[in-house]
């Protein structure tokens, strides 16, 4: 049985013994945009809230944002209207002298949170519907810092001075969309006025947990965060979205060196990109993986099939800890053209913080139509019955 004091109004969901369905979602800046058509493409399928239908919900930067809103009950419409309301003050310039340390001004997505989140809004219980976890780093420590809302959590104990779940919602996913260069970091304290538990906080999207996916699942089951939940094919499933994705060119055979500066440049993101595709093949090794675009010529998309190569039937159980889908769009110039996006320049679908009104649209239509890949045969038995 729950504890009432602690699970509030989610005690009779939770007591249930599932089974239960996880939401991942990717950090990508303005690119959060295209994650909503695809998130519009599930609401479609699964007929109710997504805060309903996912028990836990997980994201990193962007993908806090719409985790957080989707968990405090948001419709992925009410989301899309937000991110065009906010999405050109998000990135407001700084002035000039203050863009030594940051481009864009801090204010403007402070307030935006504010007003979307209530400036009171904490993670203790009533605040959410659903399970949330949100991933930061805090400079201070060096380290990542995935928060979550489970009352059952070690640091999130209400007799705690530093409960985590006191946190308010718009600082943590502050702390979480603070992007280097971009935005200024953030500042939690954690007990006012005790420097001790006060800390610096940058963007998730700087820790190894860009795509949440593998985190989350080990948030839901490892007895170390207590909830401990069944896995197996049909007691649990792990959808993961991205924001968009595609290679860089890199250095050619007829010029094989970089000088000092690209290498520079490009190895965080290279280091981004890689820990993001890691966390997906560990979700499609120990998960089963009912889609999902292929990883390489080698993988493939370790989609489990027959002798013939056909996909198995997912009332086969293959043995594995959960089922999983992993959404994502490919924003190359020829990924684009098979969306019917031909015209769009990728460089600037590939941009974090272009975040004109037209550009917003243009990503919307996008990810409408990456929502295509959406169906409801990935879903196995975690589709509502009335569906």
């Amino acid at each position: 049985m729950k504890d009432p004091a602690l699970w509030g109004d989610l005690r009779q969901r939770y007591e249930s013994g599932g089974p239960r369905r996880l939401l991942a979602l990717d950090g990508g800046g303005i690119r959060g945009v295209m994650t909503l058509g695809i998130l519009k493409a599930i609401e479609q399928i699964v007929g109710q809230p997504l805060s309903g239908y996912f028990d836990y919900i997980a994201g990193t930067s962007t993908g806090a944002i719409i985790a957080a809103s989707l968990a405090r009950g948001m419709s992925v419409a009410e989301i899309e209207k937000f991110y065009r309301d906010a999405g050109p003050d998000m990135f407001a310039k700084t002035s000039f002298i203050k863009r030594l340390n940051s481009l864009y001004r801090n204010g403007p997505l402070e307030q935006k949170l504010k007003d979307v989140f209530g400036e009171r809004t904490d993670l203790k219980p009533g605040a959410l519907k659903t399970l949330l976890l949100v991933v930061t780093r805090n400079v201070t420590t060096d380290s990542p810092w995935p928060i979550s809302s489970n009352p059952e959590a070690k640091y999130n104990a209400l007799a705690l001075e530093d409960c985590n779940l006191g946190i308010p919602l718009w600082k943590l996913v502050r702390a979480s969309t603070a992007a280097p260069i971009y935005f200024p970091p953030e500042v939690v304290e954690l007990v006012p006025g005790n420097e001790k538990k006060t800390f610096v906080f940058v963007d998730g999207g700087m820790t190894p947990y860009n795509n949440p996916a593998f985190l989350l699942y080990r948030f839901a089951t490892d007895p170390a965060y207590q909830l401990q939940w069944p896995t197996g094919e049909r007691n649990m499933m792990l959808v993961s979205v991205g924001t968009g994705a595609a290679a860089a060119p890199g250095a050619t055979p007829d010029d094989p060196e970089s000088n000092m500066l690209s290498t520079g440049i490009t190895i965080p993101t290279a280091l981004m990109y890689g820990s993001l595709v890691d966390q997906d093949i560990n979700c499609r090794a120990v998960g089963r993986c009912t889609y999902g675009e292929e990883i390489d010529g080698e993988l493939g998309d370790m989609i489990p099939r027959d002798n013939a190569g056909k996909p198995l039937p997912l009332d086969r159980d293959c043995g594995r800890s959960f089922l999983y889908a992993r959404y994502n769009i490919d924003v190359s110039a020829k990924g684009l053209a098979d969306l019917g996006f031909g015209a769009a320049p990728s460089g600037d679908v590939k941009k974090m913080d272009l975040a004109t009104p037209e550009h917003i649209d243009l990503l919307v239509r996008i990810g409408e139509a990456a929502g295509r890949q959406v169906k409801p045969e990935h879903f196995g038995p975690f589709l509502p019955a009335t569906v």
